[in-house]
């Protein structure tokens, strides 16, 4: 099979547009952008993950959770909505995968230690190869470790999950080719 996709998790106007921006915001933005690109070219789909939660500044289609200014999107891309940290968990984005009969994905988005990670999890344990894009995935300073160790922590636990099916890779952007 070997087809890939592109996930881009909760890059959203009310996570990365404000103050104070998370890591690396625009440059991220950029790089989702070029990855986006690559993955059209290609013929992979394209899925747009927005976080929402009713009460709250993310409310679905609140200016918070429109996505992120910069981002580029197209009338072929996909875009779900969620309500968890798993971007699997109550969506159809398995569903919407399987469909287009993708083996792996390539992970972005926002925030490295939260969605991020909780999607990453959940698509090996599915059975999808995942390649974390280690420099398209941003989150802010915590009070325990600032954004850069942060995504850094990420970029190296997560490879080192071994009990999966498929593997989980963190690759730079530069070096991400899609299969389609």
């Amino acid at each position: 099979m070997n087809k890939s996709a592109l996930l881009v998790v909760d890059v959203q106007h009310g996570l990365l547009d404000r103050e104070p921006r998370p890591l690396e915001a625009d440059e991220v933005v950029a790089r989702i952008n070029s990855l986006a690109a690559a993955a059209r070219k290609a013929g992979c789909p394209v899925v747009f993950i927005q976080h929402e939660r009713p009460g709250s500044p993310l409310e679905h289609d609140s200016d918070f959770w429109q996505l992120a200014h910069g981002l580029v999107v197209v009338p072929t891309d996909h875009r779900l909505r969620k309500t968890t940290p798993d971007s699997f968990m109550g969506t159809p984005l398995e569903a919407l995968l399987r469909e287009h009969g993708v083996d792996s994905v390539v992970v972005t988005g926002y925030a490295c230690e939260f969605c991020v990670d909780t999607t990453t999890r959940r698509a090996a344990g599915l059975g999808f190869a995942v390649t974390l894009a280690a420099d398209a995935h941003t989150t802010h300073d915590k009070p325990h470790a600032g954004a850069a160790q942060i995504r850094a922590h990420e970029n190296a636990t997560l490879p080192n999950m071994v009990s999966f099916a498929r593997p989980i890779v963190a690759v730079p952007t530069a070096e991400i080719r899609f299969a389609g």
